[in-house]
């Protein structure tokens, strides 16, 4: 092999390691830390169980091929274990097209995902079919573990919701555990919000005082996404405005006194701009760092170049607070945390 053959080589194994680079997000001295993990993945819910670190994200991928979960472990949010394929069609026999949006949580020992599928729509909707139940069968559905890295199986064998309310997508949804005991479920698409009270074996829901099982609380500018956590004593619900397609995407908040608010829009808190390093941040969770009064959002976003809507990378940054606890904006880095 002649010199100028080697250097040939040389360059193009330099260019194809710094490409990678780019899209994993690691340098090769190993200082940044987004994104999280290799691959498409979007919508990441993170938890805290016991010592470890957990997110469960959706496969980012055409429609028609998000037909199964994978879940991320980790001791110390920056080396991560994959588990691959916790849940899949296998699993759901109502299933026939995507899921999405994974939301996990701890009871007695068991471990509950709900998740969205099938891209429930109405009459009306562009994509709308009469002549075939794809479209207007699904919803919101459940599944349960002993583990939280599975194998995870259908706990009711149809959607827990299916129906629309207050004409709010049955898509999104997140379960905050309040200091009561009781499990609320925030859920909804299509710029509407709802709210519900789970029953103890999350089979269903309690009703309301006035009879009904959902109540809407749609603040300023939602779109999706909900999520909520807790800080002295300050119930912080958040959700997604913009359009998940395009760089328009951010993360807006509200602060309230209860789980059920009223929840008055404060502002923004995740967005990207011009000369970002990335494009279209948002459908986020917050975790609190083990041991410490430390948060930290966890989040997807497009990398830059990107020639894919689906190309979605999860990342983390941290969460900042003012003395008043209203949350500083959130600066998305390769960095990430250490």
């Amino acid at each position: 092999m002649n010199k100028g053959v080697r250097k040939c080589i040389a360059v193009l194994a330099l260019l194809t390691t710094t490409a990678v680079c780019a899209q994993s997000g690691k340098t090769e001295q190993g200082q940044n830390h987004n994104p999280l993990f290799d691959g498409w993945y979007a919508d990441p819910e993170g938890a805290v169980f016991g010592d470890t670190y957990w997110v469960f994200p959706t496969f980012s991928d055409d429609f028609e091929k998000q037909l199964h979960f994978d879940a991320f472990s980790s001791k110390d949010l920056v080396n991560w274990k994959k588990h691959e394929r916790i849940l899949d069609t296998t699993q759901i026999k109502w299933l026939r097209q995507a899921l999405w949006a994974p939301s996990i949580i701890e009871k007695n020992d068991e471990y509950y995902l709900f998740f969205g599928a099938n891209d429930i729509q109405r009459p009306g909707r562009d994509s709308y079919d009469p002549d075939n139940d794809i479209n207007h069968y699904g919803g919101i559905g459940v599944a349960v573990a002993q583990s939280p890295a599975g194998p995870y199986k259908d706990y009711l064998d149809k959607p827990l919701i299916s129906d629309f309310y207050n004409d709010a997508q049955p898509i999104d949804q997140f379960v905050f555990k309040d200091t009561d005991g009781t499990y609320y479920f925030f859920y909804g698409g299509w710029s509407h919000c709802n709210l519900g009270k789970l029953n103890d074996d999350f089979t269903g829901f309690i009703p309301w005082e006035d009879g009904t099982l959902f109540k809407e609380i749609t603040p300023e500018s939602y779109v999706e996404g909900p999520f909520m956590f807790l800080r002295n004593g300050i119930y912080y619900f958040m959700w997604s405005e913009g359009s998940w397609g395009d760089g328009s995407y951010k993360v807006a908040y509200s602060m309230s006194d209860k789980a059920t608010g009223p929840f008055k829009r404060i502002g923004t808190v995740l967005e990207t701009k011009e000369g970002d390093i990335a494009t279209g941040a948002g459908h986020h969770s917050v975790i609190k760092r083990l041991g410490t009064d430390e948060y930290i959002m966890v989040y997807h976003r497009r990398p830059i170049p990107n020639v894919d809507r689906d190309h979605r990378v999860v990342c983390m940054d941290k969460m900042e607070f003012n003395s008043d606890g209203t949350i500083k904006p959130v600066k998305i880095t390769h960095k990430g945390v250490k």
